[in-house]
């Protein structure tokens, strides 16, 4: 293997241990509404996103690291569950870690390459820095779904405030051009209304 794919491998893995610890420990001692960003399936894919944005690699080998890292970080986040909490330590080796494993590696390709692209320029560039911003939209019209609803809190506001600051804050940092934020802004509303979309029919379905 190259030195460059090595180090790749490397930062990912690293990368990937480290995120699966902290997001759980995020989870256990961070309060409300901050503390689901530890649940939040587009925080993860924002990480795959920087991590291909960081390396400055080409698109395979983000892809890949990212995609190693978002694998590691399912056993890394259950091994410390089982440290901190007492989980049974049977989770690591279960149908639904092996799903989140494989989603992982989904993951990990296309927002880890995002992060390639957006380093670019021009429509590819603004698409892979409205995909992780799209992740967070769609996350917070799910939160949204929830307004209203008398079996949870009012404060799920804070949730879909968060999510939407977010996902503005990933395209002014990681943009870098004024027009090519702008660019990745309205891109990331339809691919948000498609994620959405395709969340509601598997729920439909289900």
């Amino acid at each position: 293997m190259r030195p460059a794919n090595r180090w790749v491998m490397l930062a990912g893995s690293v990368g990937g241990l480290v995120l699966g610890a902290v997001d759980f420990l995020w989870i256990r001692f961070v309060p409300f509404p901050l503390a689901e960003l530890g649940n939040s399936t587009a925080t993860w894919a924002a990480a795959a996103f920087l991590f291909g944005w960081w390396v400055r690699s080409g698109w395979v080998r983000a892809a890949i690291g990212a995609s190693v890292g978002l694998v590691l970080a399912v056993p890394a986040y259950y091994v410390t569950a089982t440290l901190v909490n007492g989980d049974d330590v049977a989770v690591l080796w279960a149908p639904t870690s092996l799903v989140w494993m494989l989603m992982g590696v989904l993951a990990g390709v296309v927002f880890g390459g995002a992060g390639v692209w957006a380093r670019g320029a021009g429509w590819l560039a603004a698409v892979g820095l409205a995909l992780p911003a799209a992740a967070f939209l769609e996350e917070a019209a799910r939160f949204a779904l929830r307004l209203g609803d008398p079996d949870y809190s009012g404060s799920v506001a804070w949730n879909v405030a968060i999510d939407v600051a977010l996902a503005v804050l990933i395209v002014w940092l990681a943009g870098r051009t004024a027009r090519g934020r702008v660019l990745a802004l309205a891109c990331a509303l339809p691919l948000a209304a498609l994620g959405f979309g395709a969340f509601l029919l598997v729920g439909a379905a289900t």
